[in-house]
C-alpha cells in the first residue's frame, strides 16, 4: 500500500511540475573498411581489395576488385542517394585500390616478407555517435590500420597525430605528422563531416533502421567436455535489435565474474539482428539457483529466465547449434573475414572518409588517382 501511494504522489508532482519523460541515449556508428590482400586468393568470395560502409554494423554500400563499382546493399540507400554520388563512389574506391596495392608491397618489403603468404592491409575510418531526441553528439572517431592482424597506426583524435604501435609503423607516423593538413582534415572528418554522414544516413533508412527487435533468451545445461564433473551452463540471448543489451549469468542474482565466463561476443544474425552466448562451468551437484538476465531498449523490464537445474542431454548437441549456424552472413565480407580468421591472419578494420569529398581528394591524391602520401 505504502509503494502505491508513494507512486500515486509522484505521478501527481510530475503533473504540477510538468516533468518530461526522460529521453533514452541512442548510440549510433558510421564506419568504412578497405581491405587489401597481396595476391589473388583461389575461394568463392574472396577478393583481393573489397570495401565497405557500415551504418550501426549494417552494410549500406560494397565495392570489389572483380566487379569495380560501389553498389548499395540497402534499398533506401539505393532510392536516396542519386548516381553521381555511386559514381563519385567507383572512382573513390578505384583509387584507392590501386593506393592499396601500392603500399601492401611496400609493406611487405619492410617488414622482410615475401610473395609466398598473403599477407594483408585493412583500413578502418569512422566514427561514433549518441543522440537523444534530437540533439546529436560527436562520441568516438576512429582511423587505424592494421597489417596481418596487428595494429599499425592509429589516430589520436585528441592530439591530431599518429600513434605507431609498432617499430616499423614508426616512418609513417613521422611522414604523416609532417602533412600537418592531413591531421587536420583527419580530425575534421571523424568529429564533423563523419558525423553529418551518419545522421544523414540514419534519416533516410530511418523507417528501417528503427525496426527495434527485442531478444529472446534461452537457458540450457550440458555436460563439460573439460570436466566430466562439471555442468556447461549457457546463456542465449538473439534476436534483438540494437545490438546495445546488458546480458548477464548470475547465481542467486549476482552477477558472476566475466573471467569466469566464456562469451562468444555480440554476433549478427541473418537478419540484421543480433545473438550473445555465454557460458559458465558449474558442479554438477550444486544447488544453486542460476539464472541469465537480458536488459535491452525494447523492453519494459529486464528478462530473468532461471535454471531448471535440468541437464536434458549431457552428452548431445542442442537446438542451440543450430540457431548459430544460422548467423553466417551471405556477403563477400563475411567470406573475407572467414578466410583471414582460418589463416589465423585476426584482423582490425580500415576505412576512409567517405567518398565524393574533393578536398580530401585533392590533397591524398595525384592525377591519376592514386594516393600520393604512401606509407
Amino acid at each position: 500500500m505504502g509503494t502505491s501511494v508513494t507512486s500515486k504522489i509522484f505521478v501527481l508532482l510530475c503533473v504540477f511540475l510538468h516533468c518530461e519523460p526522460s529521453l533514452q541515449t541512442e548510440k549510433h556508428s558510421l564506419y568504412y573498411i578497405y581491405t587489401a590482400l597481396s595476391k589473388p586468393v583461389e575461394l568463392p568470395g574472396i577478393h583481393q581489395f573489397t570495401a565497405m560502409g557500415l551504418l550501426d554494423d549494417r552494410e549500406i554500400d560494397y565495392y570489389n576488385s572483380q566487379g569495380q563499382e560501389k553498389i548499395p546493399k540497402q534499398p533506401w540507400m539505393e532510392k536516396k542517394m542519386d548516381k553521381d554520388y555511386w559514381v563519385k563512389g567507383t572512382q573513390s574506391r578505384k583509387s584507392k585500390e590501386q593506393w592499396f596495392n601500392v603500399n601492401v608491397d611496400i609493406l611487405m618489403k619492410r617488414m622482410g616478407h615475401n610473395n609466398s603468404d598473403v599477407h594483408v592491409l585493412q583500413w578502418r575510418h569512422g566514427c561514433e555517435i549518441e543522440k537523444q531526441g534530437s540533439e546529436v553528439k560527436f562520441s568516438k572517431g576512429t582511423d587505424e590500420y592494421s597489417y596481418d592482424g596487428e595494429n599499425f597506426l592509429l589516430f589520436d583524435d585528441k592530439e591530431s597525430q599518429w600513434i605507431a604501435p609498432v617499430d616499423a609503423a614508426v616512418p609513417t607516423k613521422r611522414k604523416w605528422d609532417n602533412v600537418a593538413i592531413l591531421n587536420q582534415y583527419t580530425k575534421g572528418y571523424l568529429e564533423k563531416e563523419c558525423v553529418d554522414w551518419l545522421d544523414k544516413f540514419r534519416n533516410y533508412g530511418e523507417q528501417e533502421l528503427r525496426t527495434y527487435s527485442a531478444p529472446e533468451v534461452h537457458v540450457f545445461a550440458k555436460r563439460s567436455t573439460k570436466d566430466k564433473t562439471k555442468l556447461k551452463l549457457t546463456c542465449f540471448a538473439t534476436g534483438f535489435y540494437p545490438k546495445d543489451v546488458t546480458f548477464l549469468i548470475r547465481r542467486y542474482r549476482s552477477s558472476l565474474a566475466e573471467d569466469d565466463i566464456e562469451s562468444s561476443g555480440v554476433r549478427p544474425n541473418h537478419d540484421g539482428t543480433y545473438q550473445w552466448k555465454k557460458s559458465v562451468e558449474i558442479p554438477e551437484n550444486e544447488k544453486a539457483e542460476y539464472d541469465c538476465y537480458v536488459s535491452h531498449t525494447t523492453l519494459n523490464k529486464p528478462i530473468t529466465i532461471k535454471w531448471d537445474g535440468i541437464c536434458p542431454d549431457c552428452g548431445g548437441s542442442m537446438v542451440i547449434g543450430i540457431a548459430i549456424g544460422a548467423t553466417i552472413v551471405a556477403t563477400a565480407a563475411a567470406a573475407v573475414f572467414l578466410y583471414l580468421y582460418m589463416t589465423k591472419k585476426l584482423i582490425c578494420y580500415k576505412n576512409n572518409a567517405e567518398n565524393g569529398i574533393p578536398k580530401i581528394e585533392n590533397l591524398l591524391s595525384g592525377q591519376n588517382g592514386v594516393k600520393t602520401e604512401a606509407i
